[in-house]
């Protein structure tokens, strides 16, 4: 239930824009947006920003979770009219100018909702309870720490049906998280695991990808996908195309053509939808994003604004909206920033037009894909270094693109990952269940 107190905040004659989000597009828009003209209060949950096409490194224990993780005041310290406040925004009040949040109430006089995206299970509860999501840095610790549980637990298993649960693992979604986390964990099977697991047989692990296309990566290039599917299936990676999980009851998936796979470990990368918040009118609201015109507007507000993932921009170019990636929401942040004291200043706004930089993936070690305008693909060592250079400059605060680039050196020359630690004693839900129904019966 949300608060009703006013949050805090020292008074100020400049107009007040409430940022909901510290991701991309709410940091860069905060970054740019002109200090002395606007009085700026950043809202999140959490107190740090995530880069989070690196999650999948710390899920594969690549990499630790502080080295792709920022906190959000560092970010803007020393801005003058900056606050931040750490509260979960429950719903907003446009006819009263306010958003509710966890800690109390907040006015505002501009509103932008950046809030991103979340997972999307398409209604699927089964797989909703059950599977593995990989959005958010304690996610993929759960994911980490779940993926060692089951090996440590394979030394002792002597069920061969649960042999083959702890040892499978299904990745859900042939997108760049997916095909990414196949070619790490295929990295694991083949350099790592054997030496930390020499009693088991590791020929018995099945990486199973399965995508419900007819190709990897269906969004970048036809050399893309072709070459995707080669790199992961080099690491022994059973690729399933045209084929979708039906239902995973934390045991057992069963796909749309009637197979079962025997496994407790299900990573859903299958798909995303905007991160909306209650309080906006049903018209907003479209497949789950929030519709904006070609100045990052609310349709039927005047002074609230989405930009990122959560926004939908259709336009002649992009009838569906923009890539749900990084790149546009920080774009669009940059932009707004200029709008917003354009609307100040009684000026001409500017409308929005996406810049495409490309899009790439990685599969493991000197294997990457990548697209560049202009139809410019290339793929290989040259597209792998290409890769972990853009990566690299993007990560926030020099001390994690120190922290990163050395572990990446440290994981090339030995072939080791120095991150396998189990510090979340993780039970999935389903073995949570069983524990609670044992415990009633044992009373």
């Amino acid at each position: 239930m949300a608060l009703t107190n006013k949050i805090p905040i020292p008074p100020s004659d400049l107009p007040r824009v409430v940022i909901i989000g510290g991701g991309f597009g709410g940091i860069k828009l905060a970054q740019k947006i002109n200090a002395k003209q606007f009085e700026v209060v950043l809202v999140d949950r959490h107190n740090y920003h995530t880069f989070q096409p690196l999650l999948y490194q710390v899920a594969t224990a690549g990499l630790e979770p502080d080295s792709i993780a920022g906190p959000l005041r560092k970010q803007l310290e020393g801005r003058k009219h900056f606050f931040f406040r750490l509260a979960e925004v429950e719903f907003i009040d446009p006819s009263l100018n306010t958003i509710h949040t966890s800690i109390g109430v907040l006015d505002y006089d501009y509103l932008i909702i950046a809030t991103g995206s979340k997972t999307n299970y398409f209604g699927n509860k089964s797989i909703e309870m059950n599977a593995f999501p990989l959005k958010q840095i304690p996610q993929a610790l759960d994911l980490r720490s779940h993926i060692l549980q089951n090996f440590e637990n394979a030394v002792i298993e002597t069920n061969p049906n649960n042999l083959e649960r702890h040892m499978n693992i299904v990745i859900v979604g042939g997108g760049p998280t997916g095909v990414e986390v196949a070619g790490a964990l295929g990295e694991l099977k083949k350099n790592v695991l054997p030496k930390d697991y020499p009693e088991l047989d590791l020929s018995q692990m099945r990486i199973i990808l399965i995508e419900g296309q007819n190709e990897l990566l269906a969004a970048m290039s036809e050399k893309a996908s072709r070459k995707s599917l080669v790199y992961v299936k080099k690491f022994g990676v059973d690729v399933r195309l045209e084929c979708f999980v039906n239902d995973f009851d934390g045991e057992v998936a069963t796909l749309s053509n009637g197979e079962t796979i025997q496994t407790y470990t299900v990573i859903w990368a299958a798909g995303v939808m905007g991160n909306v918040i209650d309080g906006l009118k049903e018209e907003a609201i479209d497949h789950g994003r929030i519709q904006v015109d070609e100045f990052n507007k609310v349709l039927g507000y005047n002074n609230i604004f989405a930009i990122g993932d959560v926004a939908t921009m259709k336009t002649e170019e992009y009838p569906m909206g923009h890539v749900m990636m990084a790149p546009a929401a920080m774009q669009q942040g940059e932009l707004l920033a200029k709008n917003l004291r354009a609307i100040e200043n009684t000026e001409e706004l500017i409308p929005f037009k996406f810049f495409d930089k490309g899009s790439m993936a990685t599969v493991g070690r000197n294997r990457a894909v990548v697209d560049l305008p202009g139809n410019i693909n290339f793929a290989g060592l040259l597209a792998w270094l290409t890769w972990m250079f853009i990566h690299l400059v993007q990560i926030i605060g020099l001390r994690n693109r120190l922290v990163i680039f050395s572990n990446w050196v440290w994981n090339y020359f030995t072939y080791d990952r120095g991150t396998r630690l189990i510090i979340r004693r993780f039970t999935p839900n389903f073995k949570r269940k069983k524990e609670a129904v044992g415990k009633k019966e044992s009373v």
